[in-house]
């Protein structure tokens, strides 16, 4: 259900959604609900998808499908499936550290006044938190200097570390601790700060920067992104940059059948859009299609070469695996070439990643395509007819390899050594024998037509809708008349407190963690009458 609303052309977690069902009949019709059917908040959807991810039921329906596509002889295994991958843009803003710092205190402060507003009264310097944290980080302009900013980031941690000190206290409710915005700012906190006493005992905190520089930051695949989506990345694919997840998807593609609907030597070409319509609405060759298989979605910096193997898992355990797997080079290794072929049997069809060697980035000089490698001797010959000096099997990076150095002797005086190495002499690392004629196959079979790419799904802007695009830390913060619409609570799911609580704002002067001149709102305490 939650999956038809897209590809209805609605938005499912808006209620916009919701009114669509009471009034459309297409949509009643997708659903199979009655004409005088009342409908269903529009929350319902996000809910529901909440509860299948928490049960880990996401495979089930695709799972169901299958089965009974095989049963019917649609689906099947041993022929031919492809696999690509897209981007996923979460559903929420895109922060830099100093509105992640920010917003994950934000966040915290409201999940707490929702929680236990009365404690938060008693505890809690309501004023000057509300003054700082009254509207979302990316709603204002951060200072433009560097000091200002990390003065700013500061101010932030040391908000957070007093917010946190309230809610373990032993006099405070120990189920507050539970509350998940809690910890999603302690863990941002940890990630970006260092806390610190001196002998003196002043606390000091600082902001963690990349090494060798500073502390050290977590890797970027542990490292929260939004203190609203605690599984979102940041990844990087060719061009694009985005913050969210990674979806990996196998279909069949299969020659279409011989045509049914006349013997014309013609018509039994593969049919394409422009030529579908001369055959019969019954034709075996037009009614042919190809089916997704396999569906994986992974965190943005997961690499497709990583999913190879998982994927023909998958398909192995629904009994769809294909007899050739097409692949694009991301997915593709001479090491997952040989193992898919021993665990599976499959072979895998794309092309290899090519030499990213000095020489053959640059196309001039010699790449290691034009040394000559004997394997039964043990030997590698340059272009100039020099033998490496040595042939060394090793480890490099956790992977077998061979080093084969030639000698400062040939290399220094060689009239060629300007178009071969920047060095004093040329080193190699070459594949074990049997991973170097995997991969050489492989570039022999890149001659042969390989089926087009899997068509790109039309790109989706997260799983719940995004309010906005991911934008580049170097990129200046937009001013807030040109942020697009925001939801509420900037995508937390709590509600927002009732109407009277202490958070309430207005419109008014700017708040105090935004610089002068910049429009925006105060928080103001208001108390039930």
């Amino acid at each position: 259900m939650h999956r038809g609303y897209p590809a209805a052309g609605g938005e499912p977690d808006r209620p916009a959604g919701g009114r669509a069902v009471r009034t459309r009949i297409d949509w009643q019709y997708l659903l199979g609900l009655g004409l005088d059917d009342p409908g269903f908040d529009h929350t319902v959807l996000s809910e529901f998808r909440g509860k299948v991810a928490e049960g880990g039921l996401e495979q089930v329906a695709l799972d169901a499908l299958l089965g009974r596509l095989a049963a019917d002889g649609l689906v099947k295994a041993g022929g031919k499936q492809r696999t690509d991958s897209t981007h996923v843009v979460a559903a929420v803003a895109a922060l830099n550290r100093l509105e992640l710092a920010g917003e994950s205190v934000r966040a915290a402060l409201e999940a707490l006044t929702a929680a236990h507003p009365d404690w938060v009264a008693q505890r809690i310097c309501v004023p000057d938190f509300a003054r700082r944290y009254g509207t979302p980080m990316t709603s204002w302009r951060p200072p433009a200097s560097r000091a200002k900013q990390d003065e700013l980031a500061i101010a932030y941690a040391r908000d957070g570390y007093a917010l946190l000190e309230a809610v373990y206290d032993s006099s405070s409710p120990a189920w507050l601790r539970e509350i998940p915005a809690i910890d999603v700012l302690r863990r941002v906190l940890v990630q970006n700060y260092t806390r610190t006493v001196t002998a003196g005992g002043r606390e000091v905190v600082k902001r963690r920067e990349k090494e060798p520089e500073g502390d050290g930051l977590p890797p970027g695949h542990a490292r929260i992104a939004s203190p609203y989506d605690i599984d979102a990345r940041w990844g990087v694919k060719r061009e694009e940059f985005w913050l969210g997840y990674k979806l990996h998807v196998t279909e069949t593609c299969d020659d279409a059948p011989a045509c049914t609907c006349r013997p014309d030597p013609a018509a039994q070409q593969p049919r394409t859009a422009a030529g579908s319509q001369d055959h019969d609405p019954g034709c075996a060759q037009l009614v042919f299609p190809n089916l997704i298989t396999h569906v994986a979605t992974t965190d943005a910096t997961v690499t497709d070469n990583q999913m190879t193997g998982a994927i023909d898992d998958g398909l192995a355990g629904t009994d769809l695996l294909p007899g050739r797997h097409y692949l694009d080079s991301g997915y593709l290794s001479a090491a997952l070439v040989v193992s898919e072929q021993a665990r599976h049997g499959i072979a895998l069809i794309g092309p290899l990643l090519a030499d990213t060697s000095a020489q053959a980035r640059a196309g001039a000089g010699d790449a290691r395509a034009d040394f000559t490698v004997d394997y039964d001797t043990q030997t590698v010959t340059c272009p100039q007819g020099k033998t490496a000096a040595n042939w060394t099997p090793c480890t490099q990076h956790g992977k077998d390899t061979i080093v084969a150095t030639f000698s400062i002797s040939d290399c220094g005086p060689c009239p060629a050594r300007s178009q071969c190495t920047s060095g004093k002499r040329r080193q190699l690392s070459l594949l074990p024998r049997g991973l170097a004629e995997a991969q050489a196959a492989a570039h022999r079979r890149n001659h042969h037509p390989v089926p087009g790419r899997l068509r790109p799904p039309r790109r989706r802007r997260g799983h719940h809708a995004p309010s906005c695009q991911p934008r580049s830390t170097a990129r200046p913060l937009p001013r807030p008349a040109e942020n697009p619409p925001r939801p509420p609570l900037h995508g937390l799911r709590a509600q927002p407190p009732a109407a009277g609580g202490l958070l309430d704002r207005h419109p008014a002067r700017p708040a105090a963690n935004q610089p002068p001149g910049t429009p925006g709102t105060r928080p103001r305490r208001i108390t039930k009458n």
